[in-house]
């Protein structure tokens, strides 16, 4: 059966029927470092989001109109409500030498909780926070479980989807003065080679790209990644694959205090 120009021109034109459900608003808590800038890149350059804020201790102004900063104060019962329904937090301390992210308001590991029940007035129904810990102490027990009463506070918040993405801090190259001082500061240098490459830090680029991804796909209930999990999406090469699998993997122990 033949289709006339005139029917084929009149359905090209027709609107297309967006669908009903909007956007989320995504806020942003930590967007420091090297992981916070490349997690605030990755994300507010999504089209996932219609607008994302950044929570920041000084007025700044923003390159883009779907990025827009959040004045606060370290007073977070203070804090006035935004709409948001999805939220990231990391702790990565700021680089003092860019001035941009000196203005950044960053949370101390105390105020997680806080800053949680906050989200969750503001409407987060989806939250992610990256818990860095250090490298080689993280108990077997812990690694993909719930770590303290903090944690386990967190997860009765009531969220429908909360992500606990267990890091690996990069170790401090430690400054040491003298010689001998040098010599016992390279001998213990020499533990870290000790550390399996499992549980060696990951990445920025790879790790805001787990974020990402886990975002898009995670499913309701309490998840937390593993050291290891995050080495093998860095590993492996496709992140994605990677999260699939251990998403819809039913060996995956649920998450225990």
């Amino acid at each position: 059966m033949s289709i006339q120009t005139s029917t084929a021109l009149r359905a090209a034109w027709q609107p297309v029927h967006r669908s009903a459900v909007p956007q989320p608003r995504l806020v942003v808590a930590g967007a420091t470092g090297v992981l916070g800038a490349e997690v605030l890149r990755r994300l507010a350059g999504s089209s996932r989001f219609a607008h994302t804020q950044v929570l920041a201790k000084e007025p700044m102004a923003t390159s883009t109109p779907q990025v827009s900063i959040l004045e606060v104060t370290d007073d977070l019962q203070a804090w006035q409500t935004t709409p948001a329904q999805v939220g990231v937090v990391m702790f990565e301390p700021p680089r003092l030498y860019y001035g941009r992210e000196r203005a950044l308001w960053t949370p101390a590991p105390g105020q997680l909780l806080a800053l949680a029940q906050w989200l969750r007035r503001c409407g987060v129904h989806t939250l992610v926070v990256v818990v860095p810990h250090a490298q080689g102490r993280l108990p077997d027990a812990v690694k993909r479980g719930l770590a303290n009463l903090d944690e386990q506070a967190l997860s009765a918040l009531g969220f429908e989807r909360l992500l606990l993405v267990r890091s690996a801090q990069k170790m401090p190259t430690p400054s040491a003065t003298g010689f001998l001082n040098k010599t016992a500061a390279w001998m213990l240098s020499t533990l870290s080679y000790m550390i399996p490459a499992t549980e060696q830090p990951i990445r920025p680029a790879k790790l805001a790209e787990f974020i990402d991804l886990a975002l898009h796909l995670l499913p309701a209930g309490t998840h937390v990644a593993s050291p290891e999990l995050l080495w093998r999406a860095a590993d492996q090469g496709d992140t994605q694959l990677v999260v699939k699998a251990w998403l819809n993997s039913r060996s995956e122990p649920k998450p225990t205090l």
